[in-house]
């Protein structure tokens, strides 16, 4: 059944994009948009420019659910990414537009729930415009959500939500079988559908009646305990050299808020998608106090706050380090800041 205004459905693809409006793809972007998007091949195929097309909002990820507003008969919707906050755009989700196939019913499966964080009380002096005096702290950041300890086995941890820990997988229609659906991204959180067998997981998918097997070593279970921000920034280290695609939010090619969500992601943590949200969604640390794994959050004096990178050293005479998906570079790098990073960096941020 096609996705109906008012009721909910979820991704069906291992990666979806959401877009600014049907009128505004581009040729280049067809590969994104069949049925069995190619996203990889999508963001092969362009160039430095393309890459930063301001066409894209943001990217879902098997699984992920959507709240449908509006749909056309030529096979497009308008939806609320209900697990990606944006308190700017609207209060239950980041909203945009999909291509239908990309989506199923949610009764097609029984996928993981996304975990809103308790962002608590946002930060006036971050939560849209450059601070005119020096950053001090703030309240208590985001708490995690969801369990387990182990992937194997029988009894109550081997029905927890496991989560995808490596940059690609493939799932697979029998243990030993060919690949089903290939392209499965980091940090998607799939539903244990049984025991695992010579090393392969049963999953349960959106769209599909009968559940795909997973290898088992790629998956991992949602923790119990609050992750600690160096194990975030592990995480993210992995991307490193990655492509940057504006909007993007996959190991296929990711955006500087991307990066941050993506990471905290993996550890069953929802942070907002865009980096002005994520900023009025954290905690301020005085300048000099960041640890590795804190955010720095950069602004023109006067706008939003633009771009969000993740600490990753501890601050020595005033040098300050970080990785972030580097919109100049096109590329995730880690790096010390230079002078020009330096002026518009209005604080740092915990999570």
């Amino acid at each position: 059944m096609a996705p109906q205004p008012g009721h909910r459905a979820v991704v069906r693809v291992p990666v979806a994009t959401l877009w600014t409006a049907p009128e505004a793809v581009r040729p280049i972007d067809c590969p994104a948009l069949a049925g069995s998007p190619d996203v990889a091949a999508w963001i092969a195929g362009m160039d430095r420019d393309q890459l930063v097309g301001d066409c894209v909002l943001t990217q879902l990820l098997l699984g992920e659910p959507v709240r449908v507003t509006e749909t056309r008969p030529d096979g497009w919707v308008r939806v609320v990414a209900l697990g990606q906050p944006a308190a700017k755009l609207g209060a239950d989700g980041y909203p945009g537009w999909l291509r239908a196939a990309h989506l199923a019913d949610p009764a097609d499966a029984d996928p993981p729930s996304t975990h809103p964080a308790d962002a608590g009380p946002a930060d006036p002096a971050l939560s849209g415009t450059a601070p005119a005096g020096p950053v001090g702290t703030g309240s208590s950041g985001p708490v995690p959500a969801g369990s387990g300890s182990a992937s194997s086995g029988s009894g109550p941890a081997a029905d927890r939500p496991l989560t995808v820990d490596v940059a690609h997988t493939a799932l697979r229609a029998e243990p030993d079988g060919d690949a089903a659906l290939t392209g499965v991204v980091l940090g998607t959180r799939l539903t244990p559908a049984g025991p695992p067998v010579d090393g392969r997981r049963p999953v349960r998918v959106p769209g599909r009646a009968d559940p795909l097997w997973a290898t088992e070593d790629d998956l991992v279970p949602l923790p119990a305990e609050r992750p600690e921000a160096e194990k975030v920034l592990a995480v993210a280290e992995r991307l490193r050299d990655l492509v940057y695609v504006w909007g993007g939010m996959s190991t296929d090619g990711i955006d500087c808020s991307g990066l941050v969500h993506l990471a905290w992601r993996r550890y069953g943590i929802t942070l907002p998608r865009d980096a002005d949200d994520q900023a009025a969604a954290t905690s301020r640390v005085p300048l000099d106090a960041e640890r590795p794994g804190d955010l720095y959050f950069f602004a023109r004096p006067g706008r939003r706050i633009h771009h969000v990178g993740i600490v990753s050293a501890e601050p020595r005479g005033g040098r300050r380090r970080m990785l972030h998906a580097c919109y100049l570079t096109r590329r995730v790098v880690e790096e010390e800041l230079p002078a020009d990073r330096i002026a518009t960096l209005v604080g740092a941020h915990r999570v």
